[in-house]
């Protein structure tokens, strides 16, 4: 870096200029996504006693996340003046859903409309025991991984806490997740897990997805457990620690590499973390035990990544942390600069981690006919391509 730029003061990593959510246009208070505490301050700027407001927060919260109501006026343990109140201060607004696809495969991809015109994708994925929703956290992406599909959208702003709740709602309503929809009992759950693994990193937008996993886990709420909800990051190495400390969920790091000259060229931020700084945090992760270990997500690239050489080093490298490590097969896009890995070569990559004591499944690909497979996602309204050889020479690969 340049001495002139290194003079220049770095902002919080968690609110860099280019990815603050742009200011909201002027009307009513939307109540997804504001914590507790934030409904009561909004409650009692309405002329809510103080005495009454956590109460009455208490009421408003179930109605929203345990019943699923969008209108006060169904609220009916709320006096009629007081619903009459509310509706003229908040609403409960979701962020609107433009297409849904569903896959030969059943998975499910929603193509979501966010305030100020933009769109995410969110994709659902049904599985035998479990139903996992694939979360977005950020308008594009600022990351340029060069295998992922969605890394070629630029950038655009951080999802608030209530656009990311919101998307766990509005496939809750597809569902028919609510009680008055026949919701099934709790352990039966269609929609069981959050994964945020979507467009975005986790970590460049830390309040919100915080914010938004703490309403996810509320008892008195959606009530997912902190064990059911995986955040990705692809190695923001100081927001690790506070992951644990401030949300205490399961953590997956997008890990692609076993040296820094090909991470450096997969994984672009890894030339200003690299993986000896990623794996002195991910070892002093608070949460870290053999009960909860750290899931390695390695994409499998044909001749880039993929070698005998390669499985070895990695097991070298995670020596001593409590992990696995899921092999994904790369996911072909238009334009995209690799290919995937052969079935034999994954198999015998997976055999020699699964001999040296580490799990290893190798993930099917999910959602590949409809785009909402692993790095697949990207909003519908930018589908300019890249060619192979403009990726390829931006890459160095």
């Amino acid at each position: 870096m340049a001495e002139t730029e290194q003079a220049v003061p770095q902002a919080p990593i968690t609110q860099d200029v280019l990815t603050i959510p742009r200011k909201m246009p002027e009307g009513p208070v939307n109540l997804i996504g504001l914590s507790r505490g934030q409904m009561r301050d909004a409650l009692i700027e309405i002329g809510t006693p103080e005495k009454q407001a956590k109460m009455r927060v208490g009421q408003i919260w179930q109605w929203i996340y345990v019943w699923g109501k969008r209108d006060f006026a169904e609220m009916t343990n709320l006096a009629k003046d007081y619903r009459s109140k509310l509706a003229d201060h908040f609403v409960i607004a979701l962020p609107e859903v433009v297409s849904r696809n569903v896959s030969t495969d059943g998975t499910r991809k929603y193509l979501v409309r966010i305030a100020g015109g933009h769109e995410v994708e969110v994709v659902y994925i049904p599985e035998t025991d479990r139903g996992t929703l694939c979360v977005s956290s950020q308008v594009g992406c600022t990351l340029t991984c060069s295998f992922c599909h969605t890394g070629t959208q630029k950038l655009v702003r951080n999802l608030t806490a209530g656009e990311i709740i919101g998307q766990v709602m509005l496939v809750r309503d597809d569902l028919g997740e609510w009680p008055e929809q026949g919701a099934p009992k709790d352990e039966q759950r269609l929609l069981s897990n959050i994964v945020l693994m979507g467009m975005g990193e986790p970590l460049y937008n830390f309040e919100n997805v915080r914010d938004a996993m703490k309403i996810a886990m509320d008892p008195e709420g959606l009530s997912l457990s902190r064990r059911r909800i995986t955040l990705s990051t692809s190695g923001v190495v100081p927001e690790i620690a506070r992951t644990a400390d401030e949300i205490g969920c399961q953590l997956a790091v997008s890990f692609h590499a076993t040296t820094d000259e090909t991470r450096d060229k997969l994984v672009p931020i890894n030339k200003r973390w690299n993986i000896a700084e990623l794996l002195d945090a991910l070892r002093a992760y608070p949460k870290l035990s053999n009960s909860e270990r750290i899931t390695f997500e390695y994409v499998m690239l044909d001749g880039v990544n993929d070698t005998d050489e390669d499985a070895r080093r990695l097991i070298k490298l995670i020596d001593g942390i409590p992990a696995k490590i899921n092999l994904i097969p790369f996911n072909e896009w238009p334009g995209a600069p690799y290919k995937r890995s052969s079935n034999n070569r994954i198999r015998a990559f997976a055999d020699i981690i699964y001999k040296a004591g580490y799990a290893s499944p190798i993930r099917t690909p999910r959602g590949e006919d409809i785009m909402a497979a692993c790095g697949q996602l990207k909003s519908a309204t930018e589908r300019a391509r890249k060619s192979r050889a403009q990726i390829a020479a931006e890459t160095g690969l």
